[in-house]
């Protein structure tokens, strides 16, 4: 069974090109990709892509930073593989949107080896990748998505059988699936993780304790230094609470809630100074060690509504991105995220400028509710072309879906089956 990866590419756009290359953006789709000029669904083992902009600015000493193409997307394939696909199968979409980009080959001519190249020097890499279930693949997604719609249908043909014990119930569908060629993989287990994707997981789940471990003495006396210096900053920092403009509330707006799932894509500026650079490359190297080997089934501490997320350095580490793609409403979203880990909020984006103030870096913070909706809001990046393979299901309905199949082989209790369908 294949393991996820991310993959993330950004190009710089020129000034005068900054317009054009949005509206082709906005006939790309409505929060939505609509397929016209990249089709994702064409492409093999996507789970969710999108393309975004981010507007040239100014950092936080007034240096300017250009505008930005990025491309984002949750794979199930090897990034070269995909980005292979994107140039075979989509170079005529990849010419229109990259030639808006500083340095994309001209010309009529451009050759395959050209566009690869170009997509290869544009890639960054990610701090931190959460997996709502490593190894659980598209095609797993859908086919047992297509699985519990058909075994519904089966019984709801079957007259009677509903009324019927749950072991009866379920031996009826079992011998429906083992009729049915079509259906029989489903009495199988899904395929394993690749042995050496387990091992290399292993060998990084042992290693990095161990150099903690290593390092420990140092930790512990660096850690008053570190708590005075903590303080010292966050009493310092500058926390106003501004709103979002309304246009750009209504903007946001009108590109969410068109299928069960959205995305979420967010930036923001770091800090300035050494130490909340640092402070933040710690955090995000806890984060990605603790969504690989810890939250890697399911369940980011508590939050059960999340398919995918990343965490991106962008600028030298003068910016950092979050993109997510989750279930529901952003407003539920950020409840979700309030009252069940504000304390992770705060470890991350309290090294983030503007954030609502936070004390021992995860105290207060995001438990001021209002402060912090409107910091994400404000901070928001409009996200107009956005694919779902599956957009019609949440992590609720594909852990069911799962359990579904598992109960085909005896895994679960009849009765637990039986209502699960």
């Amino acid at each position: 069974m294949p393991h996820q990866v991310a993959l993330t590419l950004a190009a710089n756009v020129p000034s005068d090109k900054v317009e054009s290359l949005k509206q082709l953006l906005e006939s790309m789709g409505d929060g939505v990709a609509n397929g016209s000029v990249i089709d994702f669904g064409a492409l093999d083992g996507v789970h969710f892509a999108r393309f975004i902009v981010l507007d040239e600015t100014s950092d936080l000493r007034g240096e300017p930073l250009p505008a930005k193409l990025l491309y984002l997307s949750d794979l199930d394939i090897s990034r070269e593989r995909h980005l292979g696909e994107l140039v075979d199968l989509g170079s005529d979409g990849i010419d229109r949107l990259f030639e808006h980009c500083d340095g994309y080959p001209e010309g009529r001519r451009r050759t395959r080896d050209e566009r690869l190249a170009y997509l290869r020097r544009h890639r960054i890499p990610e701090q931190a990748f959460y997996v709502n279930t490593i190894g659980r693949s598209r095609r797993q997604i859908r086919e047992e998505s297509e699985l519990r719609d058909r075994l519904e249908d089966f019984l709801d043909g079957a007259d009677g059988l509903r009324t019927k014990e749950p072991s009866e119930i379920r031996r009826a569908v079992q011998e429906h699936v083992e009729g049915d060629r079509s259906l029989r993989w489903a009495l199988k287990p899904p395929s394993g993780l690749d042995f050496g994707f387990r091992l290399r997981e292993l060998a990084h789940a042992i290693a990095m304790p161990l150099l903690l471990l290593v390092l420990l003495p140092l930790l512990l006396l660096a850690a008053p230094i570190y708590l005075v210096l903590l303080r010292m900053h966050e009493r310092k920092d500058h926390s106003p609470h501004d709103k979002p403009p309304p246009e750009l509330a209504q903007e946001l707006a009108a590109l969410e809630d068109h299928l069960v799932q959205n995305p979420f894509t967010a930036i923001g500026f770091v800090k300035p100074g050494l130490f909340r650079r640092l402070t933040l490359i710690g955090v995000l190297m806890g984060i990605n060690y603790v969504t690989r080997h810890v939250f890697n089934h399911g369940n980011l501490a508590g939050v059960k509504t999340i398919h995918f997320a990343r965490w991106i350095f962008l600028d030298d580490k003068r910016r950092v991105i979050f993109a997510s793609n989750y279930d529901g409403s952003l407003e539920s979203y950020m409840d979700d995220f309030i009252d069940k880990i504000a304390w992770g909020l705060n470890i991350v984006f309290s090294n983030g400028f503007g954030y609502p103030r936070a004390n021992w870096l995860i105290r207060d913070g995001a438990r001021d509710e209002l402060a912090f909706k409107d910091y994400l809001r404000l901070h928001q990046v409009p996200t107009r072309v956005w694919y779902s393979a599956y957009g019609r299901l949440s992590c609720a309905n594909i852990g069911n879906n799962e359990r579904i199949r598992a109960g085909l082989r005896g895994e679960a209790d009849a009765e637990q089956w039986v209502r699960a369908l």
